[in-house]
């Protein structure tokens, strides 16, 4: 209906419908919009039909695909270099969904024993309860991850490039290579790596699972995941996200798509100035350990120097006060004033985290024990600050302790 058309409306319908659904036209705009709108109209319904039945291309609610989302994820797919991507709300979403999609009654899972503290608790307690049991091992030690494949039933194996905190780098090759051998699907979560360093279907992950909350969306200002895969598995994903409703809004997805235009720029400064701060670290006295897979030290440097083929290894650093605990930790995080505490990573801005206070608090302390979170263990994700300013805010905390 046309504005003029409604004309003959009285003034409480004008105000509702005057102005909506205008006639196609012939430009196209430079940046994607934000379609803000929960569902879609067609002149023909048989083309509504169609979309109602899953038509390729063709949005009718906005919880079964929406224009903005699918800009996003055609990126995600781009930049991971697979056939297609899911957005949904979150990364643990993400990761929910990718699981759900894998996992039924009676059968297991293999799970890095790295994993995210909440990755932990979705896998140990809910799904647990659903009948679905979870091995963790050491998934660097191949000899202890093949003997977790050997105990049968297994459905999905899963683990993340870089774990979070220790920052262990995931053979991902060799893993997907196992897991395939017993008919399992391998997800991998990719998001301290992103795909600027490595993308991980190309060494064998069924899915590659991000919180885009973290370096994709970059800038603190959305909560989302998506998930990337190939055609097939996408679709089943989608049916399951239908069903389940964790979808990413329109607006989300944009911020995200926004953020994604400066990914390569971001992670060139912020894995450079990680290096040279990680370095600067290793020779501070009050520091017992460093983490940082750019160290010749670390385990998994190795690993990192195979896998990353830019020579760059992420910018997560972890590091250990020496004779560290919760009080020495709260001198050092009340001492900052540039770096911020803060439960997320991934941002323009410096960040610190106490995973004992935060990623990883829903573990006893047995589980973080194994894992070797200790009590003076924290956790910096390098913004895109000057490195000088970094380092000084860093020094003057450690200063306090």
């Amino acid at each position: 209906m046309t504005d003029n058309r409604k004309m003959h409306l009285k003034f409480g319908s004008r105000a509702v419908h005057a102005g909506e659904r205008p006639p196609q036209r012939d430009f196209v705009p430079i940046a994607t919009p934000i379609y803000a709108a929960s569902s879609f109209v067609y002149d023909d319904l048989e083309q509504m039909d169609a979309a109602l039945g899953g038509a390729e291309g063709v949005f009718v609610y906005s919880r079964y695909g929406n224009p903005t989302v699918e800009a996003m994820e055609a990126v995600v797919a781009a930049l991971e270099e697979q056939e297609a991507a899911l957005g949904v709300g979150s990364g643990m979403a993400a990761v929910n969904l990718a699981l759900l999609a894998c996992c039924r009654a009676g059968g297991r899972v293999v799970a890095s024993r790295d994993l995210y503290g909440a990755s932990v608790k979705l896998l140990d307690a809910i799904y647990r309860s659903l009948g679905v049991e979870t091995t963790f091992v050491d998934i660097l030690d191949m000899e202890a991850y093949e003997a977790a494949l050997s105990q049968g039933n297994v459905q999905a194996v899963i683990a993340e490039t870089i774990s979070n905190p220790l920052l262990r780098v995931t053979d991902i090759q060799a893993v997907a290579e196992r897991a395939h051998s017993i008919g399992a699907r391998l997800i991998v979560d990719n998001t301290f790596a992103t795909p600027y360093l490595v993308r991980p279907g190309l060494l064998g992950a069924d899915y590659v699972v991000h919180s885009s909350t973290k370096y994709l969306g970059g800038h603190g200002d959305v909560t989302a995941g998506v998930i990337a895969t190939s055609s097939a598995l996408r679709a089943e994903l989608n049916d399951f996200n239908k069903a389940t409703g964790g979808i990413v809004s329109p607006f989300d997805a944009w911020l995200v798509l926004r953020g994604i235009k400066t990914l390569p720029l971001r992670m060139e400064r912020q894995c450079r100035t990680a290096a040279f701060i990680a370095d600067w670290m290793l020779h501070h006295p009050k520091l017992e350990w460093v983490y940082y897979p750019g160290l010749a030290g670390h385990e998994s440097h190795q690993t990192a120097r195979d896998q990353f083929p830019k020579g760059m290894y992420g910018a997560m650093i972890s590091f250990e006060i020496r004779n560290g605990n919760r009080d020495s930790v709260f001198r050092f995080l009340r001492a900052l004033e540039m770096i911020a505490p803060a439960t997320t990573l991934g941002d323009v801005y410096s960040l610190v985290l106490y995973p004992i206070m935060s990623s990883h608090r829903a573990l006893t302390p047995a589980q973080r024990a194994e894992v070797g979170i200790g009590e003076g263990l924290i956790r910096l994700s390098v913004g895109i600050e000057d490195p000088v300013d970094i380092i000084s805010d860093l020094e003057r905390a450690l200063d306090a302790i």
